[in-house]
């Protein structure tokens, strides 16, 4: 694998830091199904050059975790054409990351990039749970045809027999959605957007301690107010402060063993949705391993 300069590569750490990386970042533009607003292709991309901005110290955990953790980016390269190819090119990527014992954190791209992204821990782990933030419940068997749609992006991750999820901020479904939450409620929980503000976080621990961990992140699971920069933008989300408490709880209680961000469309010269998903992924990688046993 080849790596973008520490320089050019996410969060742009100094190119002296001499750590061997448990962290590495791979950006997966995929933009193949996308059904309303386009642009997930160029994400990758401004989200590590927005990480450049920054601020390397985090004040809740009185240090800057980069140096502990280590992280390498690997150079862009060509996705393939095909989804179904590209899905197996990222899940060649992610195992031979998983192989080096190392985190992937991938940067989409749409979100059907996910059953891509866990299909090496499948193989490995008996049982994964996912958690997932997101508008959508992502439940359909096909959209517009296409069984990997990022309609489809987590009824494709449960075609793992050994894969559940936990999904956060959902506040648009189909009927056929609600019907098969309905007739899998031992695989799928919903904490609906409508009711956010009675979430009971108590419940983490029912679902997630002691478990594997995968988390992935869709963009538009935050309230269209803060996040507008994406394909399918809906109100009623979630903010900043209603996201973190659920994934430093999760990452204190659980093994974290990779993660994704998708659907961030990039709007020209509106920087700071760009720097919120940079910021967000650093969070994510900073839980993870301040908390890992």
């Amino acid at each position: 694998m080849r790596y973008l300069s520490p320089r050019k590569g996410f969060l742009g750490i100094d190119a002296k830091q001499n750590l061997d990386p448990k962290v590495i970042v791979v950006p997966f533009g995929l933009e193949k199904t996308v059904s309303y607003g386009s642009g997930t292709k160029n994400a990758p991309k401004e989200i590590i050059q927005a990480s450049h901005q920054v601020e390397l110290f985090d004040e809740e955990l009185n240090k800057e975790p980069h140096k502990e953790i280590g992280i390498k980016t690997l150079k862009p390269f060509l996705i393939k054409t095909k989804i179904k190819d590209a899905l197996d090119q990222l899940s060649k990527i992610n195992s031979e990351i998983i192989s080096q014992g190392k985190f992937p954190l991938v940067f989409g791209g749409e979100h059907s990039i996910t059953s891509g992204s866990i299909k090496p821990f499948a193989k490995i782990y008996d049982e994964i749970t996912l958690l997932h933030f997101d508008a959508h419940a992502d439940l359909r068997e096909s959209y517009q045809g296409e069984k990997f749609s990022h309609a489809s992006a987590i009824k494709r991750c449960l075609d793992y027999k050994n894969v559940n999820v936990v999904s956060f901020g959902i506040r648009n479904l189909s009927q056929s959605e609600m019907d098969f939450y309905n007739n899998n409620r031992d695989r799928v929980e919903i904490f609906w957007g409508k009711d956010k503000k009675s979430w009971n976080l108590s419940l983490l621990d029912k679902f997630f301690k002691d478990k594997n961990v995968y988390i992935t992140f869709d963009v538009d699971g935050f309230d269209a107010s803060i996040m507008p920069a994406t394909g399918t933008p809906e109100p009623g989300g979630m903010l900043w402060e209603d996201v973190l408490p659920i994934i430093k709880k999760v990452c204190q209680i659980s093994n974290i063993l990779g993660a994704d961000i998708n659907e961030l469309a990039p709007i020209k010269n509106f920087n700071s949705y760009n720097f919120l998903v940079a910021k967000l992924a650093y969070k994510i990688i900073s839980y993870s391993f301040e908390f890992r046993n």
